[in-house]
């Protein structure tokens, strides 16, 4: 699946908030962000999942002053694995990869089959995460992808929309296949 977007408040298994003023945030992220990838489902028997990245060698933070411009680029699911050491919320984000800096994370996530959806977004007062299950089955990403393919939009280039619209045709049950 190319693109999780659009997503309704029925589409959400789980997830958590904390403001930024809470003790020991990075901590708090690191262990309910664990606690909702195990519940989830979106590590496999050896932990790994997909991470999406910007398509080249844009970090997180470039991605997003892009986007605030209306000019996102593409971006690529990732395969990953969770080492033992491990610290997405701190210097997963400080590495601009995984967000703006510590303890302020963005990122997308999903497992190896596409069952769970996870993502992190910073907000003024605190971080959202939350998990969608199976975002490939829910109706309102769906149209939102397809919007996308047939209206336009200022967060999809043209190389995305194409790329989104093939993911969708080849969807058992498309068009293409009736």
């Amino acid at each position: 699946m190319p693109y999780v977007s659009g997503y309704g408040a029925e589409d959400v298994s789980g997830g958590f908030s904390h403001r930024y003023d809470t003790p020991r945030l990075v901590e708090r992220l690191n262990a309910d962000w664990y606690g909702l990838a195990i519940s989830s489902g979106l590590l496999d028997h050896r932990r790994e999942f997909l991470v999406q990245l910007p398509q080249g060698t844009r970090s997180h933070r470039a991605a997003l002053h892009h986007t605030h411009y209306g000019n996102s680029a593409p971006t690529l699911w990732t395969r990953v694995r969770l080492l033992d050491r491990w610290d997405i919320m701190g210097r997963g984000a400080a590495s601009a990869f995984l967000g703006v800096h510590s303890g302020h994370p963005g990122f997308a996530m999903m497992a190896l089959d596409g069952s769970v959806y996870v993502s992190a977004s910073t907000g003024e007062t605190g971080i959202d995460v939350l998990a969608v299950r199976h975002p490939d089955r829910s109706e309102n990403i769906l149209r939102h992808l397809e919007r996308i393919t047939r209206h336009g939009s200022p967060y999809a280039n043209r190389e995305y929309a194409q790329r989104i619209a093939a993911w969708l045709a080849g969807r058992p049950g498309s068009l293409s296949d009736r």
